[in-house]
């Protein structure tokens, strides 16, 4: 599938829930969202369809997302027909992590070849602060287990919160080693809570600058949006991921359905495209169709720019 700009789209986001167990505060209001009903959401069955047209037109990397999706009824058995469709090369979750230590083994053994735990510090009152009740040993114990049933590289996942988290930022570092990256991601004003995350942004810019006497300073590699130093002592990597400061629109590859069956070209737009009737039709209508929807694929986002209105849905409703 190639865009009007030329990027070839072979990644797919796939949310497969809008619900969570956690209520983290840059993620949805503290009442919560309300919650999709049933016959709004996709099945297993049309996701796998779906997800097979996908790669037939090339997708070869899927990211399952949510809300957190191992809250997803059936997510193993996604996991296990996604893992069996040919041409996909590499099948990864996003989660939280709290469930994790339950599933990682399933998960393993269905396919899944890897896994991003979202935790964002490493105190468990500050944990339980901005998760809103959560107990940071449940991530710790999944991300324990996902290391010993070899769900690796594991990349940590940490959005940084000024006046948060930035008194963490070497005690994440310290934890990137040869299992296991750490990611510093900045963080994006979208849906309800958009001006509470205005507020505590901080560039990844200053982040790097600040604690530059822990990497090897030459260019960083680039896979996909994030790009990773090595830690002088040699003993892992870590990623920067700047979708504000520096974007990477032009090298976007990745495309995201979210939950109730809408793709969306771009995170930072409220454009979205029903693929619910698609179901409906034979396989070549289904590929014709969304080989014209990617081919819309807008040329950046304009988070930037001074008009900027921050999209409507939360990110529990998107897929990250």
């Amino acid at each position: 599938m190639i865009d009007q700009f030329k990027r070839s789209i072979h990644y797919l986001r796939l949310s497969v829930t809008d619900l969570c167990n956690l209520k983290c505060q840059y993620c949805m209001p503290e009442g919560g969202v309300d919650k999709k009903a049933h016959q709004d959401i996709l099945r297993i069955e049309d996701y796998l369809r779906l997800v097979e047209e996908m790669t037939s037109l090339g997708v070869d990397k899927v990211r399952l997302t949510g809300g957190e999706p191992l809250v997803r009824k059936g997510i193993v058995d996604l996991v296990e027909g996604i893992a069996k469709l040919e041409g996909i090369k590499d099948l990864a979750i996003t989660t939280n992590g709290v469930l994790l230590k339950k599933y990682a083994e399933e998960l393993k053994n269905a396919g899944l070849t890897r896994v991003n735990v979202s935790i964002d510090t490493l105190d468990p009152d500050k944990y339980r602060e901005i998760t809103r009740g959560g107990n940071i040993e449940d991530v710790l114990g999944g991300i324990e287990e996902a290391r010993r049933v070899g769900l690796l590289p594991i990349k940590l996942n940490v959005v940084l919160i000024n006046g948060f988290n930035t008194d963490e930022v070497e005690d994440f570092i310290r934890l990137a080693d040869e299992d296991m990256d750490v990611r510093f991601i900045e963080l994006m004003p979208i849906g309800q809570v958009a001006n509470w995350s205005k507020d505590k942004f901080i560039s990844n810019e200053k982040l790097l600058e600040k604690h530059r006497d822990w990497f090897v300073m030459e260019d960083g590699e680039q896979y996909g949006p994030a790009k990773y130093y090595q830690k002088k002592d040699g003993k892992g990597r870590v990623g920067f991921i700047n979708p504000i400061s520096n974007h990477f629109c032009s090298t976007c590859n990745r495309v995201r359905m979210t939950a109730d069956g809408k793709l969306k070209l771009c995170l930072h737009t409220n454009e979205e495209y029903d693929l619910k009737p698609l179901l409906e039709e034979d396989s070549d209508t289904i590929r014709k169709t969304l080989q014209e929807y990617i081919a819309k694929k807008p040329e950046r986002h304009h988070m930037n720019d001074q008009e900027f209105q921050p999209i409507v849905r939360d990110m529990n409703r998107i897929g990250g």
